[in-house]
C-alpha cells in the first residue's frame, strides 16, 4: 500500500489552525532559513493529499508551493471551484481514505504526504499512516482546529529523533509501530 506520511506544524496546545482556518501564527515563525527537512520530504513523496481547509489556505498564497500532484479530499468543492491557474496541479476526490490509497498504489505512488487536521484524523483512524513528523511551534492559541481527534483504538509510535531550533520550534519524527 502507498505509505502515508504526515509532516505538520502544531501550536503547543495541539492546534493546526485557528478556528477560522488562519495560519498567521505559523507564518511569523523565524525558521532561520532552515527548511526543517521539508525539501527531503517532498523529494521522497509522489504527491500530496489534503483537505479542503488546507487547500483553501494554501491556494491563498501568492505562489503555489507544490511541484507534485495535489489531491484535495472534499465533498463540497467542485471542479469549477479550482482557479484556472491550479487546474493542472490540483485534483478533487470524494473517495474514502482507503479507496484513495488503493487507487494511488495502483497508479504507482509509493508515498503520499497527508495534510490537514481532519484528513490526518481520518487516515489515522483507517490505519493509513506510516510515519509522522510534528513541528511544535512555541505558541499557545487557546482554541482552534485540533490535529488529533477520536480514533478506533490506540496508535503506537516509535520515536526516531527530535531536533530543536533557536526559534523554539521542536521537530520530532515518529514511525507507526505495526
Amino acid at each position: 500500500m502507498t505509505r502515508g506520511i504526515i509532516y505538520i506544524a502544531t501550536s503547543l496546545d495541539g492546534f493546526v489552525a485557528r478556528e477560522d482556518g488562519g495560519l498567521d501564527w505559523l507564518m511569523k515563525l523565524d525558521t532561520e532559513g532552515d527548511d526543517m527537512g521539508f525539501e527531503d520530504l517532498m523529494a521522497s513523496i509522489d504527491g500530496l493529499v489534503m483537505g479542503r481547509g488546507s487547500y483553501e489556505a494554501v491556494a491563498g498564497f501568492d505562489d503555489w508551493p507544490y511541484q507534485k500532484p495535489v489531491i484535495v479530499l472534499s465533498r463540497s468543492l467542485a471542479a469549477e471551484d479550482i482557479p484556472e491557474r491550479l487546474r493542472d496541479k490540483v485534483l478533487l476526490s470524494r473517495e474514502s481514505p482507503q479507496a484513495l490509497m488503493q487507487r494511488l498504489e495502483a497508479e504507482g505512488w509509493k508515498a503520499a504526504y497527508i495534510d490537514g487536521g481532519l484528513v490526518v484524523q481520518s487516515f489515522l483512524r483507517e490505519g493509513l499512516i506510516d510515519e509522522m513528523t510534528l513541528a511544535r511551534v512555541p505558541v499557545l492559541l487557546g482554541a482552534g482546529k485540533a490535529l488529533f481527534g477520536p480514533l478506533n483504538g490506540d496508535v503506537d509510535f516509535i520515536h526516531t529523533g527530535t531536533k530543536s531550533f533557536k526559534s523554539g520550534l521542536i521537530l520530532s519524527h515518529y514511525l507507526v509501530s505495526k
